[in-house]
């Protein structure tokens, strides 16, 4: 009965092309459009927020949600968490999905990145050079961040855009928390450099063999003997 009502509620938002941020049906007017209780309705909205539909403004009303990617990444995050401490290879498992799909994206890329976005990334290699250089000593991971987001954006595809953050957001955070893991800045450095000028001159192979040693090289890292779990780092955010 509560998925029923959930599912209804659902529908009505895309029969009516409700945006994000537009006002829902008030509790009563649900209660008599779905013909059910009060209570029915509450439990229906509470469980569409938690899964970013909707929005319960206390005192103001029901709202279409952000519908934004972070249930997946809350979900992602605590599955690959709790099944690290089952001592599953959870935090590999993540990383390898992250990695087929951008393997499988580079290929599209290699020859056709426009020339502003070539320029970005351009910059954003040599500012990773730099950090690789500074007293610090380490890429930071708002560069790395930057560098992928930035090569996929000539695709347009603003759904896949959001899988590869979810992917990077829940396998950073769970990274950060779980282990510490050692890396060559200089070697971060030089596989996003051969990155970029694999897609420039167009090599697809060149390409799809420059993100897989630059995945690879992660892989090595995470499952390196030096690689220690930080068991005194809380799951809590």
């Amino acid at each position: 009965m509560a998925r029923d009502i959930q599912e209804r509620i659902k529908k009505l938002i895309i029969d009516q092309r409700l945006p994000s941020g537009a006002s829902l049906p008030t509790e009563p007017e649900l209660m008599e459009l779905l013909g059910v209780s009060r209570n029915s309705v509450r439990e229906a909205l509470k469980a569409l927020q938690a899964m970013g539909i909707v929005e319960i403004r206390h005192g103001f009303g029901t709202y279409v949600g952000p519908m934004s990617m972070a249930p997946m990444i809350e979900g992602l995050t605590f599955r690959t968490v709790a099944g690290h401490y089952r001592g599953e290879d959870s935090l590999l498992q993540l990383l390898e999905l992250r990695e087929a799909v951008e393997t499988g994206l580079i290929a599209r890329l290699a020859g056709r990145i426009p020339a502003a976005d070539l320029a970005e990334l351009d910059a954003l290699v040599d500012r990773m050079d730099t950090e690789a250089t500074s007293p610090d000593g380490e890429v930071r991971a708002e560069t790395d961040r930057a560098f992928h987001t930035t090569l996929y954006r000539c695709l347009g595809n603003q759904l896949l855009g959001e899988v590869l953050e979810a992917f990077w957001d829940a396998f950073h955070r769970v990274r950060t928390d779980l282990v510490d893991v050692p890396q060559d800045p200089r070697v971060t450095c030089r596989q996003h450099r051969e990155i970029l000028d694999a897609v420039k001159s167009g090599d697809v192979v060149r390409a799809e063999r420059a993100i897989r040693e630059h995945f690879g090289n992660i892989r090595t890292r995470l499952t390196s003997p030096t690689s220690v779990v930080a068991s005194n780092r809380s799951y809590d955010r």
